[in-house]
């Protein structure tokens, strides 16, 4: 899958650090990534990873590529309400979307087909397209909404991996963990990686 383009969102649920870690990797991988985030993502990745990226679309983007020591061509950045991003529309989808972490009011919106912001409208590309879509929910516990939203997603092909990391491979800190996940996303996407130690791997 090498040299596809491939949005990574980042909404307000907790556990910004798995779109941190999915984007490196990604790039590390030889992607090119569009990243979006929305309002609340900027809040979570303040509170939780002391990143203050708010700010106008071109400052985002030059923080963004100078956190992941990354060249332009490699990584866009498009604000939640810019619809005159290509990724809006179904003629330039790109091959994947991964949504990490991904709150439980975004699964309820693009459940519904509503399209209030960029991530959700790419969203809605990604399934009237059919294109891979991959959802990372960290929210527990989980309400009969939620899981009914879920399913609704499921059955229209998005592929929900939880946050919920795996202990056979004796993860000793909280990166360990972390990596399981992202791991699993990658995993779906088909790209290879060592994140994480495989059952009977040893």
């Amino acid at each position: 899958m090498s040299g596809k383009r491939i949005i990574v969102a980042i909404t307000g649920a907790s556990g910004a650090i798995y779109g941190l870690l999915l984007i490196r990797e990604l790039l590390a991988a030889g992607h090119n990534l569009e990243v979006l985030i929305s309002r609340a993502g900027f809040a979570v990745l303040k509170e939780e990873q002391r990143l203050d990226w708010s700010g106008n679309a071109d400052l985002v983007t030059v923080r963004l590529r100078r956190h992941f020591n990354v060249d332009a061509e490699r990584l866009r950045y498009y604000a939640d309400d810019d619809f005159h991003a290509a990724i809006a529309s179904g003629s330039a989808a790109p091959d994947a979307m991964v949504f990490a972490p991904c709150s439980m009011g975004t699964v309820a919106r693009v459940s519904a087909g509503i399209s209030g912001n960029l991530l959700e409208r790419a969203a809605d590309v990604m399934i009237k397209e059919r294109r891979p879509l991959l959802m990372v929910p960290r929210e527990t516990p989980l309400s009969v909404i939620h899981l009914e939203n879920m399913l609704r997603l499921a059955q229209a092909g998005v592929r929900i991996i939880p946050a919920m990391p795996g202990f056979y491979g004796n993860p000793q800190t909280v990166d360990d963990m972390v990596a399981f996940v992202v791991g699993k996303v990658l995993d779906v996407l088909g790209i290879e990686h060592d994140l994480y130690e495989r059952w009977g791997g040893r």
